[in-house]
C-alpha cells in the first residue's frame, strides 16, 4: 500500500472511532438525563420504576395536602380521578399549588409507593393543563366510562 493511502486510512480510522465514541458517549448521558412521564394509575398499577427519576402528573386531591409547621416538608396525593398516589415534597411550593389544581411532580418512587418530589410544577393559568396531565385525566375518564358501560352490560 502506498505511504500516502496509509496515512489516508489511518486518519480516516481516526476520525470514525472519535466519532463513534463521541455518539456512544452522548447517547448514554442523554439516557441518564431521561425523565419519563406517568399518570397516578400507571404508578399505582406499578408500571413506574422505583429510584428513577421520572415524572408524576394529575391533579392535587382535596383535602390531602398536610404541611409540616416546623419544616418546608409538605405531602399531598395527586389523582387522575382513578387512581391517587401519595407524594412527599420538601422545599418552597409554587405560589400557584392549590388543591384542585393541576402539578407535574419530578422525583423518584420509593419502595413504600411514595412519592418522593424534588421539584413540584403548577399550571400557570386557569386555562393551562400540562399536555401530560390532560392527557392522563382523558385516559382516566375514558377507563371509568368504559367500566360503567361494562358494569351496565353485565347488568342485563
Amino acid at each position: 500500500m502506498h505511504p500516502i493511502r496509509k496515512k489516508r486510512l489511518t486518519i480516516v480510522l481516526f476520525l470514525v472511532a472519535g466519532i463513534a465514541i463521541a455518539v456512544a458517549l452522548t447517547t448514554y448521558a442523554l439516557r441518564q438525563n431521561i425523565n419519563l412521564f406517568y399518570d397516578p394509575t400507571e404508578i399505582a398499577a406499578g408500571k413506574a420504576p422505583q429510584d428513577v427519576r421520572i415524572r408524576a402528573g394529575g391533579m392535587v386531591e382535596e383535602g390531602s395536602v398536610q404541611r409540616d409547621p416546623e419544616s418546608l416538608n409538605v405531602q399531598f396525593r395527586v389523582t387522575d380521578y382513578s387512581a391517587s398516589v401519595p407524594v412527599q415534597y420538601e422545599g418552597i411550593l409554587p405560589d400557584l399549588f392549590a388543591e384542585g389544581q393541576g402539578v407535574v411532580a419530578m422525583g423518584r418512587l420509593n419502595a413504600e409507593g411514595m412519592f418522593v418530589a424534588d421539584q413540584v410544577l403548577a399550571k400557570h393559568d386557569e386555562n393551562y393543563m400540562p399536555p401530560e396531565v390532560a392527557e392522563s385525566l382523558e385516559r382516566a375518564e375514558k377507563r371509568k366510562a368504559d367500566a360503567e358501560k361494562a358494569a351496565q352490560s353485565a347488568s342485563y
